[in-house]
């Protein structure tokens, strides 16, 4: 089916880069006649967040870039502002800030946004002068700064004096100290040595949350080993932190990144438990089965550590997710202690996805119920599929899992076969 001849083709492109897949996107884009602003946004939008998939993507990235940038001013939309935005955001995010600040500088409309993401990829890239000068150059030009925009420069700051000063401001402007600026606060009191204005920040907020709590036990626990002279527990807890943070926040491969940084390039710093359990969780919600796979098996092969229930856990429940439930059976089999019936939970709603009715059994078995095996053994597995609905045309269209019923089904088939061939 031509892309030009579905009727809201944009909203089609916005839902394909929200899913980062990017290699599709990029096939509905090349077919639009007469792309416009919307779907250059949205494409840059996913270059900019997607460019960091795997190692080789930096350089994929960084030309599909340039490419974005061909485009824009082919297309004669070097001007329009919303696309500039975007264009600095994408060579911020991909840290090329030289193109970044040639944007941001020929802009002749900046707002809030364009400053906060060139500050953002200054102080992400190790430019804490540069996000620091830009931040005094944005209050010059009478922008007042956002919870955002502090946190970055925050995150910059490694000078005392400017860390206090820019806590002066947030209460002289009177802004909230929520958990964001709250954390970012007590992280670079820290960074600085100044256990006491970390913990009076701490205690001043009136809302903590798990972010925040991690902030100043992390500054405590590095304090406390830095006295006692245990410098490598100190540099461990700040590795596993970052690595946890990156997992938490859905930034897989950036997290395994860090881990092969944190193993190979450290002669004294060396992953203990809690990393391996960080990584594993990585894992299980990348679905990198072949990573988790190796990550596991090197922790008694490379670095002589005894899996324990938390990382065969984190194993049964990536097999899960992947299907392969005879493994993850296998991997509860060979758990240590007792078997945790969350884990024999999750597996069995594997099974009930993929119909699985010989490993649902023997974990009922296995969990003493009888009744429920046999009656897994009698009724198989079922399981009410799944549905969705789009608006095309103004009409709402319902799909069923599996279903053909609707009228248009053979064609939606073939062309879903046809994409998948590709």
């Amino acid at each position: 089916m031509p892309i030009n001849s579905i009727p809201k083709p944009n909203f089609l492109l916005s839902k394909i880069v929200d899913l980062k897949d990017l290699a599709y996107a990029s096939l509905v884009f090349n077919q639009l006649t007469k792309p416009n602003i919307y779907a250059f946004n949205f494409m840059l939008r996913g270059l900019a967040t997607t460019w960091k998939k795997y190692d080789f993507w930096n350089v994929w990235g960084l030309v599909h870039g340039k490419i974005g940038h061909c485009l824009v001013f082919k297309a004669g939309l070097d001007g329009d502002e919303h696309v500039n935005h975007s264009l600095t955001t994408m060579d911020a995010r991909c840290g090329e800030m030289g193109f970044a600040r040639k944007v941001f500088d020929e802009m002749g409309d900046r707002d809030l946004v364009s400053w906060n993401s060139m500050i953002s990829g200054y102080s992400k890239m190790g430019f804490a002068k540069e996000a620091i000068w830009l931040f005094m150059e944005m209050r010059e030009e009478g922008f007042e700064p956002d919870e955002m925009t502090l946190v970055n420069v925050l995150g910059a700051c490694g000078d005392l004096g400017l860390g206090r000063w820019v806590e002066g401001l947030v209460l002289e402007k009177k802004m909230e100290v929520n958990s964001y600026v709250g954390s970012a606060l007590i992280d670079m009191y820290g960074k600085c040595g100044d256990l006491i204005s970390a913990r009076r920040v701490f205690d001043s907020m009136p809302n903590k949350d798990v972010v925040t709590w991690n902030a100043i036990i992390t500054c405590e626990l590095i304090d406390m080993y830095a006295k006692c002279g245990s410098l490598d527990d100190a540099l461990r807890v700040s590795w596993n932190a970052m690595i946890s943070a990156l997992a938490i926040h859905g930034q897989a491969l950036e997290a395994l990144s860090l881990f092969r940084g944190m193993s190979k390039d450290n002669d004294t710093v060396q992953p203990n438990d809690i990393t391996f359990i960080g990584v594993l969780s990585t894992c299980v919600h990348a679905g990198l089965v072949d990573e988790g796979r190796q990550l596991f098996e090197s922790m008694k092969l490379l670095f002589g550590l005894v899996p324990k229930v938390k990382h065969y856990s984190c194993m049964v429940d990536l097999c899960a997710r992947a299907g392969l439930l005879n493994e993850a059976w296998d991997l509860i089999n060979k758990m240590p202690g007792k078997r945790d019936e969350i884990v024999l939970g999750s597996l069995l709603g594997a099974c009930q996805r993929r119909r699985n009715a010989d490993v649902g059994e023997r974990i009922y078995a296995n969990m003493r119920r009888r009744d429920d095996s046999a009656k897994m053994r009698q009724c198989g597995v079922s399981k009410t599929p799944g549905c969705s609905w789009i608006d095309v045309g103004a009409r709402a269209h319902e799909f069923h899992a599996g279903g053909s019923l609707h009228h248009h089904s053979e064609n939606i088939y073939q062309l879903l076969n046809e994409e998948m061939k590709r």
